[in-house]
């Protein structure tokens, strides 16, 4: 385990780190890797044993990562470890049907020549991206990690937070982020609550192997149980995402590889030829969950802590990383300015440009999923004509891609392409 340095008497407080960040997986670690820029020293609290990141296996997981979320990540020093297992996300078509019998006639297709700035993004295994990022921490010596270790005490005061861990240590520190998921402690501890509701479906996610290539297209099928989403990997492997009923999904769960299959395949469809596994299969129930306040006293939230939302647009950690290049900037500029960068004024600025994006993400994903996750005939035949109509728009249709690339809003100078 590595313990965190001892700093300098700041304000009357003894600090032996400027920023806490609890929760050491994709974004606590992004996140610690772009404050390192500005010369701060980060110590990252992760209950995981941290060879947990550095050898992780293939275990189907991928994300969609979108154009300007890849410009982070190249603005975090990690794109060169990347590039070569990064599939470019070049198509994105989105249909709407039932299993087994084919999709509707109205459909919409997102071609990335439709726009100036190149790919739409790019899929990337959860064990690269994980990896990655692990042995970037471990490289950086601005950055401390402290793993094997949960907090238990969380106390704010007017200059900083002071943190107790359940091995004994404590840690104080100028500005505590919580980047430890759904079930966020942090939030709980700084009396933030947070609304919420399940949806009723779980995902089912598994890698397969398919005969003929995928051309870097990524498709959207709509089913009334819930979406199929078909992700390009490298080779001829995609990842999927296949949401249905709680039900159905665990008695679909319990069956062997093979029968697993066989319900697979009329829902896949034979236009990439035969299918087979290709890593291991989970599930993980779905719902929605945001947060009343991104940040309290001496503390701010990014990502799954703050807001997580259906994964029909998975958009999940590219919102976490839209809140990494938010706060960094903030911070940065902050600091440049000689202000307390923890200081209330200077979080609400963190919280008054994320806070409204995350709450949209939200209701468009919950919305989404309400009107495509049902047969009702009358909104059925709605949604298929809307998709008709936006595909049949190139204005409109370029408006959708862009969104989906990330290229719309206030976006942050990483997010750009730019120095913090």
């Amino acid at each position: 385990m590595d313990n965190p340095r001892r700093g300098r008497i700041l304000r009357g407080m003894d600090f032996n780190t400027d920023i806490a960040i609890v929760g050491g997986g994709l974004n606590g670690a992004a996140l610690a890797l772009g404050l390192a820029q500005l010369g701060l020293r980060i110590t990252i609290i992760d209950a995981s044993p941290q060879a947990v990141a550095r050898d992780a296996g293939f275990d189907g997981r991928s994300y969609a990562i979108a154009l300007t979320s890849g410009r982070l990540l190249q603005g975090l020093g990690l794109w060169d470890a990347l590039e070569a297992d990064a599939q470019p996300m070049l198509d994105i078509k989105v249909t709407d049907g039932r299993a087994g019998d084919g999709p509707s006639p109205f459909f919409m297709h997102f071609d990335h020549t439709e726009i100036d700035e190149g790919p739409l993004g790019h899929l990337i295994e959860d064990r690269h991206l994980r990896a990655a990022l692990a042995h970037a921490v471990a490289d950086n010596p601005q950055i401390s990690l402290h793993s094997g270790a949960r907090v238990t005490g969380q106390v704010s005061g007017a200059d900083g937070v002071t943190l107790h861990l359940d091995d004994g240590a404590t840690l104080r520190a100028r500005l505590c982020v919580g980047a430890d998921g759904r079930g966020s402690g942090v939030a709980q501890r700084a009396g933030i609550r947070r609304i919420g509701w399940r949806y009723g479906q779980t995902a089912l996610v598994c890698a397969i192997a398919h005969e003929l290539p995928h051309e870097g297209v990524a498709h959207q099928f709509f089913m009334p149980p819930g979406p199929l989403a078909i992700l390009p990997l490298t080779g001829n492997r995609s990842s999927i995402v296949w949401s249905e009923t709680d039900a159905q999904a665990a008695a679909i769960n319990a069956l062997d590889d093979d029968a697993y299959l066989d319900v697979l395949r009329p829902r896949f469809g034979d236009f990439l030829g035969e299918i087979s596994l290709a890593g291991a299969r989970y599930t993980y129930p779905l719902s929605l969950s945001l947060t009343h306040s991104m940040i309290a006293p001496r503390v701010a939230l990014v990502g799954d802590a703050a807001h997580g939302v259906h994964p029909i647009a998975g958009q999940g950690l590219n919102a976490g990383l839209r809140d990494i290049a938010a706060l960094c900037e903030v911070i940065a500029d902050a600091t440049r300015r000689g202000e307390d960068f923890a200081a209330p004024q200077v979080l609400e600025r963190y919280q008054d440009w994320r806070r409204f994006d995350n709450a949209t993400l939200a209701l468009a994903t919950d919305t989404f999923n309400r009107m495509f996750s049902n047969d009702n005939p009358l909104i059925r035949a709605a949604r298929d004509i809307g998709m008709g109509a936006i595909n049949a728009l190139p204005g409109l249709r370029r408006g959708f891609m862009r969104e989906a690339a990330g290229l719309t809003g206030e976006l942050p100078r990483l997010l750009r392409g730019q120095p913090l």
